[in-house]
């Protein structure tokens, strides 16, 4: 018997710009005339069916103008579109085309678009660089940074994927003009969270600039300044976790705040109700066990359900949704260790519990339908 060690070692840098503007088309072309991404033939746009009506053939057509070789994938708009089937529809479409290891991802979209199209990169040809172009708030909050990309499936929401880091990432803020009053929402109920996990200050900014945050069609100079300034907290809180966790090993958790819950209520209404309005009902459920096991005070509690309803986001169940089926989908968490499942509370407003070396604790069922019998 004979034993090779096969001896791999890399040393990678992953880091990359994240860049906040206004009308940022010209921009981005630019930046892929200067090589943004080396070695680069083909670009491939992907997109939804509302983005593309609205920017998806501009950018495209504005690409083939200044001569690269570029086509565009669109899918139709919503999170029931984040599946291997429309994944898998999209790379046939691309090897059919001739796209090969020479060629690059433009995720043009929210973040069904992103981590969709970011989970295509990673695997197509063993992986082809991606940039994303956010135009919701809530992909700018969230989804388009961090790397994290995955598809859904009927028994789980995004355990199916890699991360995988982006070459750039361009916030659009100008995009967010033509976003309804419910895709704002969705934006602020992860901005809400990330205030709730680190930043007690820039919960008291948003309690206290709501009604002028959702005022949407604005161009300004105020109003674009308080949008930037919201995109760079939520940044700056986002990857002072992730930058020291990227892989999910374990500071990283606390980013679940509230969607342990708020995964499985998307899950188990059939992705009826969308991420933002999961993850309020997943924040007011983790707040009220919180608040049981003396995570947090009784104020504090009713501080955070409380922002969450001033934003128009829900902070109780429908009865459309049962009980039992959130509970079921909740075992697909993919926190579940040993068929337990785990939490992860915040410690008053703007930190995070620590158990032990971790930032998730054994949650039992019980009290889980409790919380959530509470919200009926």
């Amino acid at each position: 018997m004979q034993t090779i060690n096969v001896k791999i070692e890399k040393v990678i840098n992953n880091s990359y710009e994240i860049e906040i503007g206004y009308d940022m088309f010209e921009k981005l072309v630019d930046d892929i005339k200067h090589k943004i991404v080396p070695n680069v033939y083909r670009y491939a746009i992907i997109t939804d069916s509302n983005v593309a009506a609205l920017y998806g053939y501009r950018l495209f057509e504005l690409m083939k103008k200044q001569g690269f070789n570029v086509d565009i994938y669109s899918i139709p708009a919503g999170e029931k579109s984040k599946t291997r089937e429309n994944k898998a529809e999209i790379e046939d479409k691309m090897l059919e085309a001739g796209f090969r290891k020479d060629s690059c991802i433009i995720a043009l979209g929210g973040g069904v678009v992103t981590d969709l199209a970011g989970f295509l990169a990673a695997t197509y040809c063993r992986g082809i660089p991606v940039i994303n172009y956010a135009t919701t708030f809530l992909a700018a909050a969230d989804a388009s940074i961090g790397g994290k990309t995955a598809v859904d499936t009927p028994l789980a929401t995004n355990m199916i994927g890699l991360i995988v880091q982006p070459q750039k990432v361009y916030i659009d803020l100008k995009t967010w003009e033509t976003l309804d009053d419910a895709q704002i929402e969705n934006g602020l109920s992860e901005t809400i969270k990330h205030a709730c996990i680190a930043d007690a200050d820039f919960f008291e900014y948003l309690n206290a600039n709501i009604d002028v945050i959702k005022e949407r069609g604005r161009s300004d100079k105020r109003y674009i300044d308080m949008l930037e300034y919201i995109c760079r907290k939520n940044i700056e809180i986002k990857y002072n976790v992730v930058t020291q966790d990227e892989q999910e090993d374990g500071l990283r958790e606390v980013l679940n705040l509230g969607h342990t819950v708020g995964r499985a209520i998307e899950a188990a209404s059939k992705y009826e109700i969308s991420h933002g309005n999961a993850v309020s009902l997943g924040m007011v459920a983790q707040v009220l066990l919180g608040y049981n096991r003396g995570y947090v005070t009784d104020k504090q509690k009713d501080r955070v359900i409380e922002i969450y309803n001033k934003a128009g986001l829900p902070v109780t169940l429908n009865e459309k949704v049962k009980i039992e089926n959130i509970l079921d989908k909740m075992y697909a968490d993919k926190k579940v260790r040993k068929g337990k499942i785990k939490f992860v509370f915040q410690k008053g407003i703007g930190d995070m519990m620590v158990f032990g070396e971790r930032f998730s604790d054994t949650v039992e069922k019980n009290e889980i339908e409790e919380a959530l019998k509470k919200m009926m």
